[in-house]
């Protein structure tokens, strides 16, 4: 494990990661730190609590709106993915449910 200390809106933090992730770590510690620096430069929301929480649920939305470039699932964003699965889970517990009376 390789530490880097680093910096998100100016207060300091020493975070691990694996050996050769250090720049991608680093450009997720940008990425976070520009989109708590844009809500905390906006004004609406005081405290970087609340900053930090509105920059996770931007991050989160960006992630669940993202789309595979290719594939079966192309045309799905993350969260109709997700539904897909929870979906398919269901069927599956329905069709195993009589199965568990015979164990």
């Amino acid at each position: 494990m390789t530490q880097l200390d680093v910096t998100i809106m100016g207060q300091a933090y020493k975070l691990a990661c694996k050996e050769g992730e250090e720049g991608a770590l680093r450009d997720a510690v940008a990425y976070l730190d520009d989109k708590m620096r844009v809500i905390r430069d906006a004004g609406k929301i005081m405290g970087n609590d609340r900053i930090a929480v509105m920059a996770a649920l931007a991050i989160a939305a960006e992630l669940l709106a993202t789309k595979s470039p290719e594939g079966p699932l192309a045309d799905m964003t993350m969260a109709e993915v997700r539904q897909k699965i929870t979906s398919m889970h269901a069927v599956l517990d329905m069709a195993l449910a009589p199965q568990e009376n015979l164990f």
